[in-house]
């Protein structure tokens, strides 16, 4: 018997490349020795991260679709015809076991091309409302693994669904609260975490730099806020014109990124945050409440749909980014710090939603399509 092989395509944005590249991993963790190859564009963030991770890069020729009749989407059409050949022709000089796809429109001719070579794929769609390559390919797909059950309601019927999870990174599955809380300096206080991206969010840096005077120097509260890169001087500069000095207030710190996330997450009483799939499965992992304001630009709005399936379980308070104002946030905040049983609730919910053995589950659907 030859070396086991498997092909993954996914790209974008981080959101499908990072479970993509924790599926790779955990193929071959779980079949040693055997080649995954990851399959995306020469344009997406995923030639730049896929190789620094040290796995196999090919790319393929494809575009994306606009959601509305357009004459760029004849041209798109025309890139992925061209791409779905290249495809073809990957798969069949690879001749892999199972092909996997996490979206993006790499995607496409990739799970194209597996269908027309009778390769069995995998599907794995992240939010709960599912990007648009996945709607197209979940009907022929030997599974679709899905990170929200709410999902499978906008899937075609018939098709077969396992509700597995999202992966999420070794270090917030292994997270530790109390190990996290003496790391942090933090004792018996209640933490805020607040943070909106690698980047940041302005209309939540603004929400927050309003909420820091409501709670510094208040006893027994610890708030930690990370601005985003991009955010972190016009942060302290709007701290300056109000007047406010975090080093008068011990119980504040401001930070552009959190480095070492895993223990800001398991230090957390209530977070602050998105609604991207990656950060909710990391919520829910580790049990913890929040307040999410999703990302109002996000494709087809999927963050609103995570965010309100998380609500409608009784796990996190939703704020549309539109209406989110420092007076709603504090209000908000104020009321969950004043009702604890709430909140350890909130938690407890959350915590019943978390899918810590995502991977272990999405290799176990692997093994049974690809007959391993």
């Amino acid at each position: 018997m030859g070396t086991l092989r498997f092909i993954i395509a996914g790209g974008g944005t981080g959101g499908h490349i990072y479970p993509a590249l924790a599926i790779a991993r955990g193929l071959k963790q779980a079949f040693p020795g055997c080649e995954v190859l990851y399959v995306g564009t020469a344009r997406g963030l995923e030639a730049d991260i896929v190789p620094k991770a040290g796995f196999p890069f090919r790319t393929i020729t494809a575009a994306g679709l606009k959601r509305r009749l357009t004459l760029r989407n004849l041209w798109s059409l025309a890139l992925a015809l061209k791409g779905a050949g290249e495809a073809v022709r990957l798969v069949r000089d690879v001749r892999p076991a199972v092909v996997v796809g996490t979206g993006g429109y790499v995607s496409g001719p990739v799970l194209l091309a597996a269908y027309l070579c009778r390769v069995p794929f995998l599907i794995h769609e992240q939010n709960a409302f599912p990007g648009l390559t996945n709607r197209l390919f979940a009907r022929v797909a030997a599974c679709v693994a899905l990170t929200f059950p709410e999902a499978g309601r906008f899937l075609p019927r018939g098709v077969r669904t396992k509700v597995t999870g999202l992966p999420v990174r070794e270090e917030i599955r292994n997270a530790d609260r109390e190990g996290a809380r003496a790391r942090l300096n933090v004792g018996e206080e209640t933490v805020l975490l607040s943070f909106g991206g690698s980047r940041g969010a302005e209309r939540l840096n603004r929400a927050i730099a309003e909420l820091i005077p409501a709670f510094g120097g208040r006893p027994g509260v610890r708030l930690f806020h990370a601005t985003g890169t991009a955010g972190y001087d016009k942060f302290r500069e709007w701290l300056r014109i109000k007047g406010i000095d975090l080093s008068s207030w011990g119980n504040i710190t401001v930070v552009p990124y959190f480095y070492q996330i895993a223990d800001y997450l398991a230090a957390a009483d209530l977070v602050i945050c998105r609604a991207g799939a990656a950060t909710i499965a990391e919520l829910t992992c580790l049990g913890r409440p929040a307040i999410l304001v999703p990302y109002p630009y996000a494709t087809a709005n999927h963050q609103e749909f995570n965010a309100r399936a998380l609500a409608a379980q009784g796990a996190a308070v939703v704020i549309r980014d539109a209406v989110l104002t420092p007076e709603r946030l504090v209000e908000e905040v104020e009321r969950l710090l004043a009702a604890p049983a709430a909140l350890r609730e909130m938690a407890a919910r959350s915590a019943s939603l978390g899918k810590p053995d995502a991977l272990e589950q999405i290799i176990a659907c692997i093994k049974e399509i690809g007959r391993l």
